[in-house]
């Protein structure tokens, strides 16, 4: 209703008023009839936020991206007095400084919630609820780049040597192999293997398809697994105990630090095999746009984010092209 009688002053206003001074007015009348005049005015925050989750959730962003954006924003809706819409980019930047001071959080979590609120409020613009993100004036926040470490030759044969059952072993081949999620592991079905073509698709970020491809090693290991279950779970990979439900994320994550704390070993994780496949191709010299791909990134940024590259080379190239 309220919404209504806005788009009727502006419609009439138009016929009088040059671009600016309608922005001018939209910005008057949103914080006039809108937002002030909402009977509860933090209900307009969960309305805005509800709706903006819904556009991300069309988008393709995972239930677990989601409920970071909503907890995020019904955090600074719950402690502070302005209204979502009404805050300006001073606002936001006393936000931040406050919840770092309090929290004494990293610049890595404070970095990701001015992303979450650069997306929320550029999606404010879009539906021209607000004229520009206040947003736009917050800079990035500088952030250390940690070097995180891959899996050695040794350590890969070293886990593989450490399963005690066939499924263990097919789990950790097939998430070396084919650098995969753990979300894209877990949900696999048995029909989505292709063993003549050593391949499978998988369900990426965004509800994209893409194809991954796997060893002759992981093969065998996957056929041998496979033929040893008696269930009827379509599900590729299972509980090793009765009912055989499918495996969950959790489920892998535990299996893998049990292997890795039974032979010593440190911070042994599934997405830890993904970054060591895409250093590895990138160090053989399998073009970043083909790892790309590959991993499934929409942008190459976060495949060189994912690689390192193997010092020993760069010395080699610097003999080589320098010396």
């Amino acid at each position: 209703m309220l919404q209504s009688v806005i788009d009727s002053i502006e419609s009439r206003c138009s016929l009088f008023l040059d671009k600016k001074q309608m922005d001018c007015l939209h910005s008057i009348l949103v914080d006039c009839i809108l937002l002030e005049n909402t009977e509860d005015r933090k209900l307009k925050d969960d309305e805005l936020i509800k709706s903006f989750l819904d556009s991300k959730k069309i988008e393709g962003c995972s239930e677990k991206t989601l409920k970071y954006y909503g907890s995020t924003l019904s955090s600074i809706s719950k402690n502070h007095p302005k209204n979502l819409a009404s805050m300006d980019t001073e606002d936001l930047r006393s936000y931040l400084a406050d919840y770092c001071e309090k929290h004494g959080t990293s610049n890595v979590t404070i970095n990701n919630i001015r992303r979450i609120l650069s997306s929320f409020y550029s999606w404010l613009e879009d539906e021209n609820i607000i004229i520009k993100s206040p947003v736009r004036r917050i800079k990035k926040v500088k952030t250390v780049k940690i070097v995180k470490q891959i899996y050695s030759d040794e350590t890969l044969e070293k886990l593989r040597d450490g399963c005690d059952n066939l499924r263990d072993l097919a789990m950790i081949d097939l998430l070396s192999s084919t650098g995969m999620r753990v979300g894209e592991l877990v949900n696999l079905n048995r029909e989505d293997i292709d063993f003549n073509n050593r391949e499978c698709v998988v369900l990426g970020k965004g509800n994209k398809e893409r194809i991954v491809y796997f060893d002759a090693r992981t093969k065998v290991h996957l056929s041998n697994y496979l033929e040893s279950r008696t269930d009827s779970n379509p599900a590729l990979f299972i509980t090793l105990l009765k009912p055989y439900e499918r495996l969950q994320i959790s489920g892998v994550e535990i299996r893998l630090k049990k292997i890795g704390d039974s032979l010593g070993l440190d911070r042994v994780h599934p997405h830890k095999f993904r970054r060591t496949l895409a250093t590895r191709a990138i160090d053989k010299g399998m073009p970043i746009e083909q790892v790309q791909t590959l991993l499934g990134h929409q942008k190459i940024d976060t495949t060189l984010e994912y690689a390192l590259v193997n010092q020993q080379n760069v010395k080699t190239s610097h003999c080589k092209f320098i010396c």
